[in-house]
């Protein structure tokens, strides 16, 4: 990567080393940290190595040469915490990147826009639709109001403005992304705040690649953490019906709203923790959320989770060692392999993979598929 800023910005931490020994250094780390409880060979999904994030947060730093002349510009911190003032970013999108130098020269231009301005986030879809949310230490009047609207129209672009207590969106809070996946299109809606996958074309290889380990069945799948539906809709083409959980109001909307996007009408989502769910299996205690569906009515073989940095609770790893299949994504090497120390006493692990969401830094999803012996 021909970064000018690779070794000083504290956001690549695997900076000395090309894209293809980056890889393979974290390659050999999972190999060695799973040995003790698989020899199957691990399927390897490479990232492209450049422009490849889909959402990014820069600080926004000030230079104050003399109180007429304040230039401002995006920030990183170095390997040091300190900061670093930076101008491109190989890592994100081409869209992002050919936007960074724009914005920029729009906000330092017009004094209402760049004043107490102190973070700037970008979301951006393989589509181009981009959402940028500019945040202030300053509330948002009419006029801050009135010259976004102008440079939303001017870029092209959907804008947000965050303040303390005060969020002020001027057209949509959402992007659109259309995701091809085995030569299909699923359409999605991702909502400012909202969890999306970083690295969108990674994303799509572990959606295929989840789908190639499964066949179609006529029975159901139960899913955990499922957010706005990223896997769940996909998946929902190689089951009866889909039963998913997940904890956030804002996810669990996005989700139905994803579903009419794609037409699909057999699943169930469920606004509850993974603990919640498994008190209204085991009948410990009534749900009002739950006063629809009839959790006796499902037919499980399967069921897929992807969980936080924290992976399984005890509890929700019980519960899941009790279906036939088990399909685990996970963005913690450490938990999962806690997880699959005790999951592997009921289960095999017939298939594994490391995906490159998170190029040039030492994070590493992973995927694994795990039958009942």
């Amino acid at each position: 990567m021909n970064c000018i800023y690779f070794g000083k910005c504290a956001s690549c931490t695997l900076y000395d080393k090309s894209y293809e020994e980056q890889l393979q250094h974290k390659v050999n780390i999972e190999k060695n940290r799973f040995k003790d409880l698989t020899n199957i060979e691990f399927d390897v999904i490479k990232s492209k190595d450049k422009n490849f994030r889909n959402r990014a947060e820069f600080r926004i730093w000030k230079n104050f040469k003399d109180k007429e002349n304040i230039t401002i510009n995006y920030a990183m911190n170095d390997f040091d915490k300190n900061t670093l003032e930076i101008k491109s970013c190989e890592i994100v999108s081409e869209d992002i990147s050919n936007l960074m130098p724009k914005l920029l020269d729009e906000l330092q231009s017009d004094e209402t826009l760049k004043y107490k301005l102190f973070a700037c986030e970008f979301l951006n879809s393989t589509k181009g639709d981009t959402l940028i949310t500019l945040i202030y230490h300053k509330k948002l009047e009419d006029e801050w109001i009135s010259k976004a609207k102008l440079l939303e129209k001017k870029l092209n672009i959907k804008i947000i403005g965050r303040s303390r207590k005060q969020k002020v969106v001027l057209s949509k809070d959402y992007i659109e992304e259309e995701l091809k996946i085995n030569n299909k299109s699923f359409f999605f809606e991702y909502k400012e705040g909202g969890f999306t996958q970083p690295n969108s074309y990674v994303n799509v290889k572990m959606i295929e690649w989840v789908l190639d380990k499964l066949e179609v069945s006529n029975k159901d799948l139960c899913e955990l953490y499922c957010g706005g539906g990223n896997f769940t809709i996909p998946l929902s083409t190689k089951f009866k019906n889909v039963l998913a959980t997940e904890i956030s109001k804002t996810s669990i909307k996005s989700a139905l709203k994803n579903c009419q996007l794609n037409s699909i009408s057999n699943i169930d989502f469920i606004r509850m923790s993974s603990e919640e769910f498994v008190e209204a299996l085991e009948e410990k205690r009534e749900f009002r959320r739950l006063k629809d569906i009839d959790l006796k009515s499902y037919n499980f073989s399967t069921i897929f989770v992807d969980p936080p940095r924290a992976g399984l609770d005890e509890t929700t790893r019980k519960l899941v060692s009790d279906f036939e299949k088990i399909v685990y994504i996970s963005c913690n090497p450490e938990t999962l392999h806690r997880d699959l120390k005790e999951l592997t006493k009921t289960h095999k692990i017939d298939n594994f993979a490391l995906f490159d969401q998170f190029s040039y830094t030492n994070h590493i999803e992973s995927a694994v598929v795990l039958n009942k012996f």
